[in-house]
């Protein structure tokens, strides 16, 4: 009896030494993971909060290069605390209370992605893509996390899997024998998705008529007719079913496009794949003191929305009503071709030869509100964008820049220059035209579109040349 008990003993004496050991193990463990939560906190607050222009370039170490003054950016707003708090909170679970959930909320809509974009350009590189033999794509989407949908001046239709690289050609929605097409069509000038993202506006063979898609699938859902006798310039969904279009005839339309009804019709009818149904606008009105519509944007939290015609004058509509409410001369008379508006900021920004204007939302559209000169002459913005607190500019010679809203002024490196991307050599059609008028020229592909991917971390570049008369194309993504 008394050799049992002693065995039982040493076995719970064995036991409680191998728990205090894998306690003291799990302590040591706990202990290491403060410490390296706490280094780490200690290099992210250091980092963030310390001006890159005050640092020693003897400590720019990249891997094992030295960090040239081009490469580093100039951090104007860096991070707070909060992000230390945020990393922390996360590391153990993100505790706390409905405070810290706003905080957290905060901290992630706001002041995360601000920090991003001032810090993003700078570590973009580009990937080019071969198009084939289309001619400048001049209206871009995102699909997903890897796909773009691109529409060309040779009004073609295309889907780009920018991780695959394969192209898919999607065929254009044909119009009924009732419509009238526009004269000398030119292209696709503009793509629009839905807030829900299942339905898909552009221009159908046709470039006066609205077609519309049934994504993911592309399977065409309508065909609108009967609002434009020119081209269509530009486009914009206000919500899930209505849709605002604006024609080079100077007018603008408004639709209401109900998927589910329109998807009903077709599967209890024989329509022809590519020409379903036709549907007419809900409203149209012709824009006063306009020449053309050249392009339109939203303003979602306003209701309203900006027109901008060929003749630089702002137009600036209630979208309840449809009414005109006002119309402003610009400053800048030459080529005002691209317009773009944030909700986050209560801005519109307009794209000229040589500057970028921008309008308050809250002044509807009566008062300007900073004019940009562009860093890269007179060669034309071609398009605009805003991400957080920075406006993306494509230019006619290959350029994008990206403009500090909040400092007022492009953002730079140490060596005090702007910070730019520059597109690659895309594709040029080699034919008599091109040998007999442009042979010894240079001519860089103009940015016609640019968007960023739904996390704003990558941006995807597109266009072509910029002479009227060159035939080419250029695609990249830069991530």
């Amino acid at each position: 009896m008394d050799s049992i008990l002693r065995s039982r003993l040493r076995d719970a004496h064995d036991r409680i030494a191998v728990l205090r050991a894998s306690q003291r193990r799990l302590a040591e463990d706990i202990y290491n993971r403060f410490t390296e939560l706490d280094m780490a906190v200690g290099q992210l607050q250091s980092y963030f909060n310390t001006a890159p222009n005050r640092l020693n370039d003897k400590r720019k170490v990249k891997g094992l290069q030295t960090v040239k003054e081009e490469d580093v950016i100039v951090i104007s707003r860096p991070l707070s605390a909060s992000a230390l708090d945020f990393l922390r909170k996360r590391e153990y679970g993100g505790l706390g209370g409905p405070q810290a959930l706003t905080a957290d909320l905060k901290f992630t809509q706001t002041e995360l992605p601000d920090f991003v974009s001032q810090q993003l350009p700078a570590l973009l590189t580009e990937k080019e893509f071969k198009l084939g033999t289309i001619n400048k794509v001049f209206a871009s989407k995102w699909l997903n996390n890897s796909q773009v949908v691109m529409g060309t001046k040779c009004n073609t239709l295309l889907v780009l899997d920018v991780r695959t690289k394969n192209i898919v050609h999607i065929q254009s929605v044909r119009s009924s024998a009732e419509s009238e097409p526009a004269k000398c069509p030119c292209g696709i000038h503009s793509i629009s998705i839905n807030p829900s993202r299942t339905m898909l506006a552009t221009g159908g063979v046709n470039t006066n008529d609205l077609a519309v898609y049934e994504l993911p699938t592309f399977d065409p859902l309508c065909i609108g007719e009967g609002a434009h006798d020119d081209w269509l310039f530009d486009m914009e969904w206000v919500d899930d079913q209505h849709i605002i279009t604006g024609s080079r005839d100077g007018s603008v339309a408004i639709w209401q496009i109900d998927g589910d009804k329109q998807r009903s019709q077709i599967e209890n009818s024989s329509y022809p794949l590519y020409k379903p149904p036709t549907v007419r606008h809900s409203r149209k009105q012709k824009c006063k003191q306009a020449e053309r519509i050249r392009s339109l944007a939203v303003s979602h939290t306003k209701g309203l929305f900006g027109t901008l015609s060929t003749n630089a004058k702002f137009h600036c509509w209630d979208i309840e009503t449809f009414k005109q409410i006002d119309s402003i001369q610009l400053q800048w008379r030459r080529e005002n071709v691209c317009l773009t508006s944030s909700d986050e900021l209560s801005l519109f920004a307009i794209g000229s030869q040589a500057h970028v204007t921008t309008i308050d939302h809250r002044d509807r559209g009566k008062n300007s509100w900073l004019q940009i000169p562009s860093s890269q002459g007179d060669r034309g913005i071609r398009s605009l964008s805003f991400n957080s607190n920075m406006i993306t500019i494509g230019t006619g010679n290959g350029h994008v820049l990206f403009y500090d809203i909040r400092n007022r002024k492009f953002l730079s490196n140490e060596a005090k220059n702007n910070c730019e991307l520059l597109v690659g050599e895309g594709w040029l059609k080699d034919d008599d035209n091109y040998r007999e008028h442009f042979y010894q020229g240079f001519y860089p592909n103009a940015v016609y579109t640019h968007c960023y991917d739904e996390d704003k971390t990558r941006l995807f570049v597109a266009g072509g040349p910029l002479p009227s008369g060159l035939y080419g194309n250029y695609a990249g993504l830069f991530y």
